[in-house]
């Protein structure tokens, strides 16, 4: 099982951060080790004292594939779920000041809480009207919508399966809106699909 992850794929988030707006999909893997299940508490890691949270969906591939033509990518993941990329922003700006890789900031263990159940597409209406958010401590902190997206989830998968092959059982981060920012010990992170609660993670 593969984790890949879409970075700046929501123009609002890549405004906040000063990012430049990319003519591709910005692509980066994460190891198993990284996921976070069953709503354990996540731990506050010792080497960071800038933790953000990234609130993102995430599709669940559902067959095999390479060079898939984005027409046909939508038979590639057959539910969505959400997930949190928790990210050491201060090794990730150090990384990027120096042109190195973001795998410590983004892959440390337990840097990608994950919804344990996720939602059939079938039962979906539109997957480009998708609403998700992320509260914490009951806060709105995070409010996203798939239409915002850049490249949208075919688009993302028929990208990834130039490079990769797409396996069943591959999860994709598909990329966070406006409004990350640090998460403390003491808080609970709440995500949501529309107004159905898929995660909830208290961080100590």
């Amino acid at each position: 099982m593969k984790i890949f992850a879409i970075g700046r794929n929501y123009v609002a988030h890549i405004e906040e951060l000063g990012n430049e707006r990319p003519d591709e999909p910005v692509v980066f893997t994460m190891p198993n080790t990284a996921l976070l299940t069953n709503n354990k508490p996540f731990y506050y890691p010792d080497f960071s004292k800038d933790i953000h949270h990234e609130v993102e969906l995430v599709l669940r591939i559902c067959r095999n594939g390479k060079y898939i033509d984005e027409k046909f990518a939508h038979k590639y993941y057959d539910s969505i779920g959400v997930g949190i990329d928790l990210t050491a922003r201060d090794l990730q700006a150090k990384a990027k000041k120096k042109g190195l890789p973001w795998a410590i900031a983004k892959g440390f263990n337990g840097s990608a809480p994950l919804s344990n159940e996720f939602i059939k597409v079938e039962d979906i209406p539109d997957v480009h009207n998708i609403n998700f958010r992320l509260d914490i401590n009951g806060e709105v902190k995070q409010a996203g919508n798939t239409n915002r997206m850049m490249f949208s989830f075919d688009a993302i998968i028929a990208y990834l399966s130039q490079f990769f092959l797409i396996q069943k059982g591959d999860l994709i981060f598909t990329g966070t809106p406006a409004g990350v920012g640090p998460v403390q010990i003491g808080d609970t992170m709440t995500a949501y699909f529309e107004d159905k609660k898929m995660l909830s993670i208290d961080v100590k």
